[in-house]
């Protein structure tokens, strides 16, 4: 796994969270939309008589879903600003920062750190260097 593949991993899993956390809400909707339809005909025991209460459970899941993958990208982050906090140059840790941890684009970097963003790809190559990567753990369920 390569510095930048290995610092990247808090965005995508942060990205993950957020199309979750959408679901959630689209659940939500359809669930408050659920209406319950009233008639004499006998049901079928074994079938499930309410929408919502499925539609609930399966709301719940996903939140349970949802707070362990932000368990998980808490505990990335942690690992990430340890790996970020042991280069030696404070303008590497500092570019490192705001790109993986703040998730900040190249250009906004540039403008904020008052460089050109040729001049922070060189940077951002030489602070590649700088990292080192821990041994993966395979226990990480993320």
């Amino acid at each position: 796994m390569t510095a930048k593949e290995y610092l990247g991993q808090a965005y995508r899993l942060d990205q993950r969270i957020n199309s979750k956390l959408e679901q959630v809400a689209s659940l939500s909707d359809l669930a408050t939309k659920v209406t319950t339809t009233i008639s004499d005909v006998p049901k079928n025991p074994n079938h499930s008589t309410s929408y919502m209460a499925d539609s609930i459970v399966k709301i719940v899941d996903l939140q349970a879903e949802i707070n362990r993958d932000i368990d998980c990208l808490v505990d990335l982050k942690r690992e990430i600003v340890r790996v970020i906090k042991a280069v030696d140059n404070i303008e590497y840790q500092t570019l490192l920062e705001k790109r993986y941890l703040c998730f900040e684009t190249w250009e906004q970097i540039a403008v904020d750190m008052n460089y050109s963003i040729q001049h922070i790809y060189r940077l951002r190559d030489k602070a590649f260097a700088k990292v080192l990567i821990p041994n993966q753990k395979d226990d990480r369920k993320c």
